[in-house]
């Protein structure tokens, strides 16, 4: 046996017998890219603590990693198809581990940020080279099943990122959790030269530069103004991102519709089969993101749990979609695409109006259903519809259908952490004001308290820390009359902390169950049009899909 695949997938007369152990190296790889988000939500806290970030520099830490992954997957996805897709995966885990470890070594605000964004062009060569590696190693037969496969190790990731990095945190510092993607880069780069064939374009025309530099343009514009304005404000920065963003798109559009060979024929999104699976990505990873951003925060902060014990009560979920996505396999063939991807985005609905109920007296379990059904909704939709739009592209293209999947789902999760994130600070720190109303809390701690819920709940700390200084100032006091002063003022303050820490909970309770209402909102009406864009003859119409796909292009002059 070869210690190096050398052979192309392309000149294989048979299917590569080692596809399977491929595969693994390929989830591998894609385990990294999700871990590295939910490992940092549990790191967040400890992090901004040491570091003294404020809550506009810990935004940056979290979105300097999306802007360069979702502005660069389409024109790295096309460079990886036209010379290596391996190649493109390789030198994607390089500089993914490169920024892990600088992050590790990161003291600042500013370095933090900056390796996130190296750890984010990393993603950008993996994500679409994962996919597209996949398609062209397994025969169009057992694809499906790949890809489900694959669907789910990004379940996995979601639950295993707060598990692996709450156990880090009990007896090392954030700087820990970058390295956990560094082991499984190192196994994975050397693995992919052993078990992934190598793959690229049939043919050789030259790449669309201007097409590809157009999508970075817009994206990177796009994502940039989805953080920006809503955390921000809608200033000259947001809003200036909001025009490049449009009039990027625009040119983007009206140039691969002229270009001969364009980086991506957005006639493609004309087919109503396309065009509903990506709206469905896109609508999922708005739900998920956004949920998980605001359920990792009310069980750390509001229900106690350490990072540790966060990362596993979010693992049902992870199981859930392993199940759905075992469930989607048998069900697609069976009752086509419309139906499964329907019943996932419905009940993905069911999830989130149920954390509509959720109050001050919610304890776990009242969020365990919730979790489960929304692993269920994961595995049921997400398979089906990756499989759709990788279908839709031929062989030549592989790596750009990867880019066009990883960017509907990078742009979804972006609008669910902006927008479902800002709702959900706003509604928090309305429903705090009121519940504070009549107190004698200084404005300024009250305005630090409506920042966040750890702001919040570290000003009750700060009121019951004044309380105990007050209580041993009373044990010494020079006169019973001075002793009993000071003994009633730190009853007072006692008694004040306890209150500001029931209503920032209460609060931000209240705003997980209004936030969610406003998902549930969003991804039903989703769900009504997905279903309207899915043809009902789910079958027939991928069939003729992916024969329309598998035509190469019989000019193959340069573009």
């Amino acid at each position: 046996m070869r210690l190096v695949m050398t052979e192309p997938v392309e000149k294989m007369e048979r299917p590569y017998a080692r596809r399977w152990w491929a595969l693994l190296v390929l989830c591998l790889s894609l385990l990294i890219i999700v871990m590295a988000n939910t490992a940092l939500t549990v790191a967040a806290p400890d992090m901004t603590k040491d570091l003294g970030l404020s809550s506009a520099d810990l935004q940056w830490v979290i979105d300097g990693y999306t802007v360069p992954y979702a502005a660069l997957m389409l024109l790295l996805g096309a460079i990886g198809d036209k010379y290596s897709r391996r190649g493109a995966l390789v030198l994607g885990l390089l500089v993914f581990g490169g920024g892990a470890v600088f992050g590790y070594l990161a003291d600042s605000a500013a370095t933090v940020i900056a390796a996130r964004a190296v750890m984010g062009v990393g993603a950008a060569l993996i994500m679409p080279a994962t996919l597209s590696l996949l398609a062209a190693t397994f025969p169009r037969a057992e694809r499906a099943k790949a890809i489900t496969l694959w669907t789910a190790t990004a379940g996995l990731a979601i639950a295993a990122g707060p598990v692996v990095a709450g156990a880090l945190l009990r007896d090392h510092g954030w700087s820990s959790t970058f390295l956990i993607n560094v082991p499984i880069a190192a196994v994975a780069l050397v693995a992919a030269f052993v078990l992934v064939p190598p793959s690229k374009a049939g043919h050789h025309d030259r790449i669309d530069y201007v097409g590809g530099l157009l999508s970075v343009l817009w994206t990177g514009a796009l994502v940039y103004m989805i953080i920006q304005g809503p955390h921000f404000g809608w200033g000259a920065k947001a809003v200036t991102a909001a025009v490049i963003a449009g009039a990027g798109l625009v040119a983007f559009v009206l140039w691969e519709l002229r270009h001969p060979r364009p980086i991506l024929d957005v006639r493609r999104f004309a087919n109503r089969r396309f065009a509903g699976s990506n709206l469905a990505v896109a609508l999922f990873f708005l739900a998920v993101f956004g949920a998980f951003y605001f359920l990792t925060q009310h069980l750390q902060f509001v229900l106690g749990y350490d990072a540790l014990q966060t990362g596993v009560r979010m693992l049902p979920l992870a199981g859930a979609v392993f199940v759905g996505s075992a469930l989607t396999g048998w069900l697609t063939p069976r009752v086509g695409m419309k139906w499964t991807v329907g019943a996932g985005m419905v009940l993905g609905t069911v999830a989130l109006a149920l954390l509509t109920r959720v109050d001050a007296g919610s304890t776990y379990g009242d969020f365990l259903a919730p979790l489960i059904i929304l692993g269920l909704a994961i595995g049921l939709a997400l398979s089906p519809c990756t499989d759709a739009i990788m279908g839709a592209f031929p062989e030549s293209e592989l790596g750009v259908g990867g880019a066009v999947n990883d960017t509907s789902l990078e742009l979804g999760g972006s609008l669910g952490i902006a927008i479902l994130g800002s709702l959900l600070a706003t509604s928090y720190g309305n429903h705090l004001g009121d519940a504070t109303a009549g107190s004698k809390l200084p404005p300024s701690a009250l305005d630090t308290a409506q920042d966040s819920v750890g702001a919040g709940y570290a000003v009750a700390q700060g009121i019951a820390d004044k309380a105990h200084q007050v209580a041993a100032q009373a044990a010494h006091a020079s006169s019973p009359q001075q002793a009993a002063q000071l003994k009633q003022q730190a009853g007072e303050l006692a008694a004040g902390a306890r209150q500001m820490a029931d209503a920032v909970g209460s609060s931000f309770s209240d705003a997980v169950a209004h936030t969610s209402l406003v998902g549930a909102v969003v991804l039903g009406v989703g769900t009504v049009l997905v279903a309207l864009l899915l043809p009902r003859h789910s079958t027939a119409a991928q069939a003729a899909q992916v024969t329309e796909a598998e035509k190469e292009p019989a000019d193959t002059s340069a573009r």
